[in-house]
């Protein structure tokens, strides 16, 4: 079947073919309200062992819980001290308006969902005062112990003065019954005994209580009794009436009843005073447990606290918490601070409050839930009205809502102006409404296909598919142009023909290098189903579908519009004859005829030319960078003009951009982590021996943050263990206990220490070390790097940090958002080379097995793409002179150029054969080839350079880049179409073709181009 019998089935069933394509149009269109948008650079990524390794963590350790995320708050003072008292309550004050807003509330994370270094100053000033009233009644409870104990060294002393007086008694009684001293002289000796007695008594009796002095009347008549008792067994052991035998036997008892007189006797007289100093001090100990355990302060009572306290006594504190070297609540204090501040400084411009969230089946790295995005917008505008002082706000949600709020503004700048722009050069190119209508309902037709199918085939629409639109606009221009043009070429040339007529032969001539166009140009973006990453595939799927969408629409939709209502309108007495766009001489016939002219005076020198430019272009392909990174999509402030456009045109105000490289420069980025997975035996003394040694290897990498204490920023088991022994005496013994050497790291009973510190701190140790049904299977160490720290340098030192753990139990492997998006960055330069190679390598076979089958020579196939494959060197040349490098836009530009690109030499090479055929030299072929075709060439290279030029307005970075270089792209290709191609066809038909014979050479009848005329192109 010829193709001008499948073209003309569209002008002889014009009806049919409009009727059926409209109702497809709407059933395709339907599918177009289900797109879904995302701005995730997560999706970007592919499988790799690191994005395997993350996703481990973020599924077995707690603090890599993938449903939190965190907001930075930046509370900024130039001109004053964000240190002073007032700027610290009022920081406080912020987050309690915070936690008091409905809207942000319900994304806080429920044990600490604000911290910043106001906290840290306000919970030491609490500890400090708790510790000091500790401390007081210690103190005063050993003063009341010392008093008790010396109220109980008294009573000794008594019941020891009272045995003394006892034994005098009993001297003084063996003395009377001796006869050794008269009742007289006894009576007065056993007064004076009985008046000691009682000033003992008396003594005693004014530091006792009527109760405690009964008590030690007793004891005292106890101690005399036996006291006597042991003076009589002394005097019968004197006198010889016992023996020492039954001496010892008979004073065991007594002496055994002084000691319980004294052990026990005399403490009972003061035993209610030591039971309550007994009581007071064990709540003392568990008030110092609780001291030690608790919770931190409430932020009201953080408030209250720093509010109780003078402007000196909050500087003091300030400066003793931010001191150089400090362990604790201190050290965590410079995380929160500026990398430039001076320790131990009480004035600082800046510091930062980092706000925890939780959001539903979302990842840290991922597109922000709606609820993430206006709790973080909430947070923006309470900030702004709650706080004299300028407050940045910078998380996922506001950087997702600025990059879906760019990419709407820029779809609503780029679109509006591609689409004018379009207008106003087919206006030019078409001076008919009529034509220019058509044109345009055919883009819009077309646009509506590409959308319904992503709809129905569930792509979701991101930052690349911007690009499609304006894509799809100037190959949809492109196709209508050269049918259009064509059309006119023809009904100029055959006077009287009628418009179905001219349809027919326009779409039989110019169909197949349609066609081959749409097939070479899905071919060029079907190369990208070789990238890794998903948004490319899909970018190439969909592409493709919108180009055959082009094909269908303006090789069967609009033809046959145009054929119905110009038969109408020409029925009705209007003139719908115009001249086709280049075809009347001057300046454009004289322009477009620069490369026919090249090519009949010095081909080889316009060949010579080509091969130098495209081998200095290759040389700068080879120098051109990679970037894969969140500022790629982030949109700096537009210009004072754009916000000047009237609504809904007018941009929005974008922040992120700046924001993100002030935290870069002068804070700690919370989501700038590099990780270092550590699995396998990890319960093993030489496994945290390994973990200090990646430690100290990592700490001296230039892409770690040190923090302005000169500490660097990195969390291991190791880190964890030393902050919870600095708060928790216990779990202190057991690793001082653990450590034999004592160099921070346990050299036995591991598993032990890994048990007690789940048990006193398990949200702390379930951060850094993973178990699983009690076995202890991974550790890991996080790394904060520094914002700024290209992908490329994190990714090579922290694997020299993983490639240090030694050992055959343990496998190490470094991962982290850096380092996975340092893989993507590698994955899209395979993406440019591979589709590069493949988009050439399948449309030079495409090319010459189409061309050997229509035409007779697979060389004219070659032939065709060349120009093409020179330009590929121009515009990756360019990118190096301009400084632009690979991004997910600009890597695809190989593959679009060849896509793109090819289409101009098709159509010059197509046009030139059918002209061989009918002209009586190559020359007059190849004029009428350029003024005919590049007419069109340019027309729609005008259109499509317009189209992509306006990206170049986009507020997307990526998209302004792509915008430039794709229409140098086309550029390129329309100027080695009509420059480079001429002579290379001329060299072809000299030397693979047909050939020539002095000036005016003429084709052999019977050469497969001669027979090439208009009805046999495109012949099965």
């Amino acid at each position: 079947m010829k193709a001008s019998d499948l073209f003309a089935a569209v002008t002889e069933y014009s009806r049919g073919i409009i009727a059926v394509l409209l109702v497809l149009t709407v059933l395709v269109g339907a599918g177009a309200p289900m797109v879904g948008q995302s701005s995730s650079l997560e999706q970007f990524q592919s499988d790799s062992t690191a994005a395997e390794k993350l996703d481990f963590i973020e599924s077995n350790f707690a603090s890599g819980d993938q449903n939190r995320t965190s907001v930075q708050l930046i509370v900024r003072d130039e001109d004053g001290n964000v240190l002073s008292k007032g700027a610290l309550i009022e920081t406080l004050e912020l987050q309690q308006s915070l936690r008091n807003n409905r809207t942000i509330n319900q994304t806080l994370a429920n044990n600490t969902p604000t911290s910043g270094v106001a906290n840290i100053v306000a919970t030491v000033a609490i500890r400090q005062e708790q510790a000091t009233e500790l401390r007081e009644e210690g103190a005063a409870l050993r003063q009341k112990r010392a008093k008790l104990n010396a109220t109980a060294g008294q009573l000794s002393d008594a019941l020891n003065r009272t045995r003394e007086i006892q034994r005098q008694y009993d001297q003084l009684n063996r003395s009377r019954q001796r006869g050794q001293i008269n009742d007289s002289a006894y009576r007065q000796q056993a007064s004076q005994l009985d008046s000691q007695l009682r000033q003992i008594r008396s003594g005693v009796d004014q530091s006792l209580t009527d109760t405690q002095a009964a008590r030690f009347t007793r004891l005292m008549s106890q101690t005399r009794t036996l006291q006597g008792q042991l003076d009589t067994l002394n005097a019968s052991l004197a006198a010889g009436e016992i023996n020492r035998s039954t001496y010892r036997e008979r004073a065991a008892p007594i002496q055994q009843s002084f000691e319980q007189t004294y052990t026990k006797g005399l403490p009972g007289v003061l035993r209610g005073e030591f039971a309550e100093l007994r009581e007071q001090g064990t709540q003392l100990q568990e008030q110092r447990a609780q001291l030690q355990n608790a919770s931190a302060p409430t932020l009201s009572e953080q408030i209250e606290q720093l509010q109780s306290m003078n402007e000196s006594e909050v500087e003091s504190l300030v400066g003793s918490v931010l001191t150089e070297g400090g362990n604790g609540p201190a050290e965590q204090a410079f995380a929160f601070m500026p990398t430039s501040y001076e320790p131990g400084s009480t004035e600082a411009d800046a510091t930062m409050l980092v706000v925890f969230q939780t959001q539903q089946s979302e990842t840290v790295q991922s597109m922000a839930s709606s609820t993430i995005v206006e709790s973080q917008t909430a947070m923006q505008t309470l900030a702004q009205q709650s706080i004299d002082r300028d407050v940045l706000v910078f998380g996922s949600g506001i950087i997702s809502e600025e990059t879906d709020q760019s990419m709407a503004d820029s779809i609503a700048i780029v679109g509006p102006m591609a689409l004018l722009f379009v207008v106003i050069t087919l206006i030019i190119a078409y001076r008919d409404l009529l034509d220019i209508l058509l044109g345009v309902f055919g883009i819009f037709a077309v646009l509506v296909w590409t959308f319904g199918f992503m709809g129905w085939a569930g792509i979701t629409f991101n930052q690349i598919f911007i690009a499609v639109p304006v894509l799809l606009i100037g190959l949809s221009i492109d196709y209508a142009i050269h049918v259009f043009m064509r059309h006119r070429e023809e009904r100029e040339e055959h006077e009287g023909e009628s418009v179905r007529e001219g349809m027919s032969v326009a779409l039989a001539s110019v169909g197949v290098a349609l066609v081959w166009v749409t097939a070479t140009t899905v071919i060029g973006f079907m190369s990208n189903l070789v990238s890794p990453l998903p948004p490319i595939q899909d970018f190439g799927i969909v592409s493709s579908v919108g180009i055959l969408a082009a094909l269908v629409v303006f090789g069967g939709l609009i033809p046959a519009l145009k054929v119905e209502i110009d038969s109408l309108l020409e029925s009705k007495g209007f003139d719908r004859q115009k001249r086709a766009f280049g075809t009347g001489g001057g300046a454009l016939g004289s322009m477009l005829s620069v490369g026919a002219t090249a090519a009949r005076k010095a081909p080889i020198v316009v060949l010579a030319l080509t091969l130098v430019l495209s081998a200095g272009g290759a040389y700068g392909a080879t120098q051109v960078d990679t970037s894969f990174s969140q500022s790629d999509f982030l949109a700096e402030d537009p210009p004072g003009w754009m916000k000047d456009l009237p609504e809904p045109f007018a941009p929005g105000t974008y922040t992120a951009k700046a924001n993100l490289e002030y935290v870069n420069e002068n804070f700690l980025r919370q989501d700038s982590q590099a990780q270092v997975l550590i699995e396998g035996d990890v319960a093993s003394a030489s496994a945290l021996e390994q973990v200090q040694s990646a430690r100290d290897s990592a700490a001296e990498k230039d892409v770690v943050v040190v923090l302005s204490n000169g500490e660097p920023r990195i969390q291991s088991p190791l880190s964890v263990m030393s902050q919870v022994a600095a708060e928790n005496e216990t779990f202190n013994a057991t690793l001082q206990s653990a450590d034999t050497d004592g160099d921070g790291v346990p050299d036995k009973n591991v598993e032990q220490v890994y048990d007690e510190l789940y048990e006193v701190a398990p949200d702390q140790a379930e951060g850094v070390v993973a178990r699983e049904d009690g076995e202890y299977t991974a550790v890991r160490m996080v790394v904060s790097v520094k914002g700024g720290a290209s992908s490329s340098a994190v990714t090579e030192q922290m694997r020299e940090v993983a490639d240090g753990v030694e050992g055959d139990d343990l496998t190490a492997t470094a991962t982290g958002q850096p380092i996975v998006f340092e893989i993507v960055q590698d994955q899209l330069l395979d993406t440019v080379i591979q589709s590069l190679i493949i988009t050439l390598g399948a449309t030079f076979g495409f090319l010459m097995i189409a061309y050997r089958l229509a035409h007779g020579s697979a060389t004219l196939g070659a032939i065709t793409l060349l120009p093409v494959a020179f330009s590929v060197s121009w515009i990756l040349g360019t990118m190096y002179l301009l400084g632009m490098p690979f991004n997910v836009l600009t890597g695809m530009i190989t593959s679009l150029t060849v896509g793109l690109g090819v289409a101009y030499s098709i159509h010059l090479s197509e046009r030139f054969t059918l002209e061989l055929g009918r002209r009586d030299t190559i020359w007059q072929a190849m004029h009428e080839s350029v003024t005919g075709t590049g007419g069109a060439l340019l027309g729609s290279a005008a259109t499509t350079v317009g189209g992509f030029g306006v990206l170049s307005f986009a507020i997307l970075p990526a998209l302004q880049q792509f915008g430039i270089i794709t229409g140098l792209t086309i550029i390129y290709a329309f100027l080695a179409s009509v420059l480079v191609l001429p002579s290379l066809l001329v060299l072809w038909t000299r030397y693979l073709g047909p050939g020539e014979t002095g000036e005016a050479t003429t084709q052999t009848a019977g050469s497969p181009v001669a027979n090439s005329g208009a009805t046999e192109v495109g012949e099965d």
